[in-house]
């Protein structure tokens, strides 16, 4: 399972300059309502020289590069090879998991350092939360795993409260949870959902991992059943690989 610990600081409000690479319209246009909307400056792409040029910093410098696989003219795991010769593996870089054609892709991309993915179809309303990890890495350590948007209702006992939220996101380590009322840090739940299409519950002992108000709150699976937890590595597989940018 991917390992998440506490936030390390209070989160910050700072301006970040973000690179959206994509040769589609609409997820470039989408990524920079949310992004402009926090109060960031994104910075859209649709090819891979002027995305090569952004990363040489001819144009100012870049905080977060979000990344289409999928370029024109670019292959795959080469154009993060690129990005690379040229950062020297400092820029923090997600890859839009539509965009990756196999599992060996995503040990490749590990292996230079990647740091998360995320769907590019993502709602407007839940892409800063799925970005925030990447756009503050000092305040959260980040589940290990790929992420899968999704909105489904969680109930969480703590103490002798029972309290209701919608998931954020799910990974195969944690699942992010919307609250404008999270728990401290390190807080024991026990945290009950269903995946969608499942029959029955997942139970799972958990801890707060993160918090932010303008976000919710992330909480890591400490003790889960092994057939739960074969449930949802077999979701988030299924997902992550789903809905592949031709």
């Amino acid at each position: 399972m991917g390992q998440v610990f506490c936030v390390t600081s209070p989160l910050v409000s700072i301006a970040k300059r973000v690179v959206v690479a994509d040769d589609t319209a609409f997820v470039r246009d989408r990524f920079a309502t949310a992004l402009t909307g926090a109060g960031h400056t994104p910075l859209p792409v649709k090819s891979t020289a002027e995305l090569l040029a952004r990363i040489r910093g001819d144009q100012g410098p870049v905080d977060l590069v979000i990344l289409d696989l999928r370029l024109p003219h670019s292959g795959g795991v080469d154009l993060v090879r690129a990005i690379r010769k040229i950062d020297g593996g400092s820029l923090p870089i997600l890859v839009f998991s539509g965009t990756i054609a196999a599992a060996e892709e995503v040990r490749e991309l590990a292996a230079l350092g990647v740091t998360g993915y995320i769907n590019e179809y993502s709602a407007v309303q839940h892409i800063l939360p799925s970005l925030s990890p990447h756009l503050y890495p000092d305040n959260f350590n980040r589940r290990g795993s790929p992420r899968v948007i999704l909105g489904i209702p969680v109930s969480y006992r703590f103490g002798n409260t029972i309290a209701a939220a919608l998931t954020l996101n799910l990974s195969k380590g944690g699942v992010a949870i919307r609250t404008m009322t999270p728990l401290e840090p390190s807080t024991k739940v026990r945290l009950r959902f269903r995946l969608p299409g499942a029959k029955r519950d997942v139970e799972a002992e958990s801890r707060i991992a993160w918090t932010d108000r303008r976000v919710g709150m992330g909480l890591q699976f400490e003790k889960v059943e092994a057939s739960d937890q074969t449930a949802i590595d077999q979701f988030i597989d299924q997902h992550f690989f789903s809905n592949r940018k031709a």
